[in-house]
């Protein structure tokens, strides 16, 4: 009930003020069925705008961080991602792809909708970075279509670190679904889950048109807060198309 709410009275008609989303290939998301909606993620606000926009309901696999907040203001912000369909995901440890996994096996075994992020977190600088092969063994292991998707001008509206969002238009846009059938039973195969991850990023890539690093944003990240100005693999940006 409270994700309706925000959906259609609290949250979503003000992210349509202050975004103004051009909203393209809606109707390549599945109007029924289980289907993952794999996205690139540029800002805070990815996580709000897409369920304000699609028609059925979709679930986030979102960091445990944003659930265990210490007093009031943890618990209030615990219940508010609660509300908005997103599930927990310890991140920390060995077993924490392997659960995040088994969260976004059960969404799709209830015939609903999986939002993912395969870069695993935030651009911190509107590249486009590697895919983790979770969102590949869900896929193929649920037996699920990938619908990528784009989200462009997110990242000038609220990067990392604002904690207001600017106010400009932002657009969302959603590929052909992919269908991975022809690998099935193939899902613990490592060569297979790259080949798939990457086919996924690749539609995502020539959705968004971002400029594209060959390596996971995480490790990026540490390597330049622990070495300020080291260069990483880079390609240019994919023609939009």
């Amino acid at each position: 009930m409270f994700y309706y709410m925000l959906k259609y009275v609290l949250l979503g008609p003000l992210l349509r003020v202050v975004f103004r989303p051009r909203i393209e290939g809606l109707g390549h998301v599945p109007a029924s069925g289980p289907a993952i909606v794999a996205g690139n993620h540029l800002s805070f606000a990815d996580h709000f705008l897409m369920p304000a926009i699609l028609r059925r309901r979709i679930t986030f696999l979102a960091k445990a961080e944003y659930f265990t907040g210490p007093g009031l203001k943890g618990r209030l912000t615990a219940s508010f991602f609660r509300g908005a369909g997103q599930i927990p995901v310890d991140r920390s440890g060995k077993e924490a792809g392997q659960a995040a996994i088994r969260e976004g096996l059960g969404v799709l075994r209830r015939g609903e909708l999986l939002g993912v992020y395969p870069e695993g977190t935030r651009s911190h600088d509107g590249r486009l970075y590697k895919g983790k092969v979770g969102v590949a063994v869900m896929a193929l292991t649920a037996g699920v279509p990938v619908v990528p998707c784009a989200m462009i001008g997110t990242f000038e509206a609220q990067p990392p670190g604002r904690a207001l969002p600017r106010v400009r238009p932002v657009t969302i846009r959603f590929g052909e679904p992919l269908d991975f059938s022809r690998y099935a039973g193939m899902e613990r195969e490592k060569a297979v889950l790259r080949a798939v991850t990457d086919e996924i990023m690749y539609a995502v890539l020539r959705l968004s048109g971002q400029e594209y690093v060959d390596e996971y944003a995480a490790v990026v990240k540490e390597r330049q807060t622990a070495r300020p100005g080291a260069r990483e693999r880079r390609f240019p940006r994919a023609p939009l198309g």
